[in-house]
């Protein structure tokens, strides 16, 4: 009946205008991501208000994830615009070199502590990995390397210390300006890249709440340092409302090969501590110029899906792609392929764990019920801030989870996580004896569900009170409904 998994969508120059964002949202797009990288406030704005306008127009409720630049390390420019590096080759990397200064043979860094954070010995990725250079010395300020594998490079691009270790700090001076915006924009997530530990997080929110911003707070999970201890992955994880599995400067980082393994892990530990989690990077990278996927990308979307994140993004293929919104329809098959492939059964998270919080408990007891109890067809749960829905997407079902709340915010926040769907519905403008009966009604009207079936609905006795879910109850279709 439903898409479970959510997609993720990158708006770019190929669909930023309304009639395509529009377009991407009947294939079956549920957020999009705004690149801080680029553009300006007023481009985001149009964005923002084109998104929510063309969402408004089809009924639907989606999410808007702004996402912080961060403290991207890059090279500085070439005279010619790009050279290319042969292996063998020596490259010097000058901190103090002019931004457009460079050659074949060295060029300015725009990271003016690169040197304190390297070694002789050290591996230096640039151009997401394509070029690998090794520090053979460093002489004053300047970084002598040995090209291992060469290749065209042109300006501005990224750099990486393979394994991790540089310092810069997650939030520059742009992302607190940016962070300022999101919160004056009132946008659903706002994501910290590049954070090293829980203080990053913490410090990202405490200047995003301080600016009256309200979304949730993604953490986008692309420095080794971030996986080297679990500790270390857990704090940032908890510090959080969710992850992004970034997985382009992850691999560079902690190389291609460990990559699967430390995804696996990293969604597994997101749904542990009862937060999201999206992946994303490559996912349908052939489809920015071809028609169709590869079949290793099918694979690559069909196993995200199956370790259970919440969404799937594209990044370039719907920002700069020819073919978004096929590249949005494509990837919404893979997903529902993957999903018709899981089987329902019972569910032992959290099984062995006290909870200290009613919510809590409530909604892990009603996914428990729901994978129980022949005949369940729907959950209902009614929310304020959208944190039972949440905690119930955390344990797999084949139940959809309906979120009503009468907050438009709250609707485009559960929009991301995985098996909520969202309903407009004011519970407080209702008689109490009467709300579970409109409220199965209202599935009812949309043939949703049908005489006989069972419905779970969770509740508060306190309107409008944030973490309030104190009820739960079963009721059948067709019968009395109180």
């Amino acid at each position: 009946m439903f898409r479970r998994t959510k997609i993720l969508a990158t708006v770019g120059p190929a669909c930023s205008r309304a009639h395509q964002l529009e377009a991407l949202i009947g294939a079956g797009v549920n957020a999009f991501r705004v690149n801080f990288s680029h553009g300006d406030p007023a481009d985001h704005q149009a964005v923002v208000d084109a998104i929510r306008s063309g969402a408004e127009r089809r009924g639907q409720s989606v999410a808007v994830l702004a996402d912080l630049q961060g403290p991207k390390i890059r090279i500085a420019g070439f005279a010619d615009g790009s050279v290319t590096l042969r292996e063998g080759d020596a490259f010097i990397l000058d901190p103090e070199l002019g931004p457009e200064a460079g050659t074949a043979e060295q060029v300015g860094v725009g990271y003016k502590a690169l040197p304190d954070d390297c070694a002789a010995g050290d591996t230096l990725l640039l151009d997401d990995g394509l070029i690998e250079l090794r520090v053979e010395a460093i002489h004053g300020r300047r970084i002598h390397c040995r090209v291992v594998i060469g290749g065209r490079l042109s300006s501005r691009k990224g750099i990486n210390r393979r394994g991790g270790g540089l310092t810069a700090p997650a939030l520059t001076d742009k992302d607190r300006a940016d962070i300022r915006t999101a919160a004056a924009m009132d946008l659903d997530f706002l994501a910290v890249s590049f954070p090293r530990n829980a203080d990053d997080m913490n410090e990202a929110r405490r200047l995003y709440e301080q600016a009256g911003g309200r979304g949730n707070l993604v953490a986008k999970i692309e420095r080794a340092e971030a996986v080297a201890e679990p500790d270390t992955l857990d704090g940032i994880i908890e510090a959080s409302d969710g992850v992004m599995v970034a997985r382009g400067d992850l691999a560079v980082e902690i190389g291609d090969a460990e990559l699967v393994a430390v995804q696996k892990h990293i969604i597994q530990r997101v749904r542990a501590l009862d937060r999201f989690v999206v992946t994303a990077t490559q996912m349908m990278e052939s489809m920015i110029h071809a028609p169709q996927p590869t079949r290793a990308e099918v694979s690559d979307v069909a196993n995200a899906v199956l370790d259970g994140t919440d969404a799937v993004m594209l990044s370039a293929e719907t920002a700069v792609g020819d073919h978004p919104e096929a590249t949005v329809c494509a990837m919404d098959r893979i997903i529902r392929g993957a999903e018709r492939a899981y089987h329902r059964g019972q569910s032992s998270h959290r099984l062995h764990e006290a909870f200290e919080n009613i919510d809590e408990s409530i909604a892990l007891a009603a996914m428990y019920v729901a994978n129980h109890l022949q005949d369940v067809k729907a959950i209902i749960a009614m929310t304020e801030s959208g944190t039972t829905p949440r905690l119930m997407s955390r344990i797999r079902s084949g139940m959809p989870i309906f979120a009503f709340t009468p907050h438009a915010h709250t609707r485009r926040r559960v929009a991301l996580y995985r098996g909520v769907q969202p309903m407009a519905f004011d519970s407080a403008e209702l008689p109490n004896d009467e709300v579970n009966e409109r409220a199965v009604q209202t599935l009812r009207d949309q043939d949703l569900v049908k005489d006989g079936d069972r419905i779970i609905i969770t509740k508060g006795d306190y309107v409008s009170a944030h973490g309030g879910t104190n009820a739960l109850k079963v009721v059948v279709v067709g019968g009395v409904v109180r």
